[in-house]
């Protein structure tokens, strides 16, 4: 729990803040240890705006993260101790209601004795992913602590570039799909109906590619908040089913690897992922058997991460893990993967191999998603003009057969 304090620091100086501790005295104890004469302390109750914001750890982003982990690094590097290296961090988030006490709790914990991965661990505020949690445990243990953070940093900032070029790639093709839908949605609800009832008085007999967009119209026009509903139930339902129901996760996910293209951007992405994983954490000195059911624990598409943790707990029995990959019936991946990582085995150079691979898959990842969001925007175009175009047809016909009968 956390518990705010008013008071003064060994300078004299005002300050306000928090400290975790598993009750008062506590709080007292380690505020002594930190040379703070308090002139109130209470524990600080969960309100209304914590309540909104959500109980639960904060979900660090990934590039706040590698900022850290880098400045972590370079301060190690300087000779500073890692407690005088958190210090020095927190004192740019003293105004941050999350980040402060994440470093407040590390500071503390370090101050009682305890290591980098006990303190990370034990903290309640922030949630630290778990290959990152793994990394920091070892690399502690082997003393290449500093290095390892700088890898670290590297690869979280990999990771924000990609989710970044993704999100950004994506935006005109989402823009033009939501204009689209609003553009007929707004034809077939307000426009189309009219034209119709001019029809109508006219006692003109409508043609059967008209009396469907008609009779679409009405349906829109008289079920618009109904849709609506349903559309946002069906995506929040969709959304939970996938979290929930592993089955459902298993099956939608390796119909997306069936899908021309998309399934082979998935499967180059996830790819580079398990292989940029691997390297740093056989860096790290984790053992090759933990670093690869790790590295699967951080994939995305449920049916790849299923066949790595397999391949994992076979590798256990002494297999390698390019003859299992190729002898696997759950999905076949990349033949030129599993060659490379063959080699990788034959020579003892694993680690370099893998992060080779996780570059070239990267790059090849890239220059996939360039090609497909290229063909997608043309294609959504000649879609949302196919039907716009269908539409202005079944007004036009009868416009046509009013002229031909006069």
């Amino acid at each position: 729990m956390f518990f705010k304090y008013s008071g003064y620091d060994s300078f004299g100086k005002k300050i306000n803040g928090k400290v975790e501790a598993s009750d008062l005295s506590n709080a007292k104890i380690k505020l002594k240890q930190k040379k703070i004469i308090y002139e109130s302390i209470s524990e600080d109750s969960l309100n209304i705006l914590d309540f909104l914001n959500g109980a639960k750890k904060y979900k660090i982003p990934a590039l706040q993260l590698a900022g850290v982990s880098k400045d972590l690094s370079i301060y190690l590097n300087a000779g500073i101790s890692l407690p005088n290296a958190i210090k020095l961090i927190n004192e740019r988030y003293k105004t941050d209601p999350k980040m402060n006490p994440f470093f407040e709790s590390i500071g503390n914990l370090l101050s009682e004795g305890k290591n980098f991965y006990t303190a990370l661990e034990s903290q309640t505020t922030v949630l630290i992913p778990e290959f990152y949690l793994q990394s920091i445990k070892v690399s502690e243990d082997g003393g290449i602590l500093k290095n390892v953070l700088l890898e670290l940093s590297n690869y979280l900032i990999k990771e924000h570039k990609l989710k970044k070029q993704i999100t950004q790639s994506m935006t005109y093709p989402l823009f033009i799909v939501v204009v689209s839908v609003l553009m007929v949605g707004f034809m077939l609800s307000f426009i189309v109906p009219k034209i119709t009832d001019i029809f109508v008085q006219n006692g003109q007999e409508l043609p059967q590619i008209t009396n469907i967009v008609v009779a679409s119209g009405n349906f829109m026009g008289n079920h618009f908040l109904s849709i609506l509903i349903v559309l946002s139930l069906f995506v929040t339902f969709f959304k939970l089913a996938l979290v929930k129901l592993k089955e459902f996760r298993y099956n939608f996910d390796s119909f997306l690897l069936k899908v021309p293209f998309i399934g082979n951007i998935i499967e180059l992405n996830e790819l580079s992922r398990f292989a940029y994983m691997n390297a740093i954490l056989l860096k790290s000195g984790v053992p090759v058997v933990q670093a690869f059911k790790m590295s699967a624990n951080t994939l995305n598409n449920a049916v790849i991460q299923q066949l790595f943790i397999q391949a994992s707990q076979k590798v256990v029995e002494g297999e390698k893990l390019s003859k299992i990959l190729e002898l696997s019936k759950t999905y076949k991946i990349d033949i030129a993967f599993i060659q490379a990582i063959a080699i990788g085995e034959e020579t003892s150079q694993l680690e370099s191999v893998l992060e080779n691979l996780a570059e070239l898959y990267s790059s090849k990842n890239s220059e996939k998603l360039g090609s497909f969001l290229t063909l997608l925007e043309p294609m959504l175009m000649l879609i949302v003009g196919g039907i716009i175009g269908f539409i202005v047809i079944a007004m036009l016909l009868p416009i046509f057969s009013m002229s031909i009968g006069k």
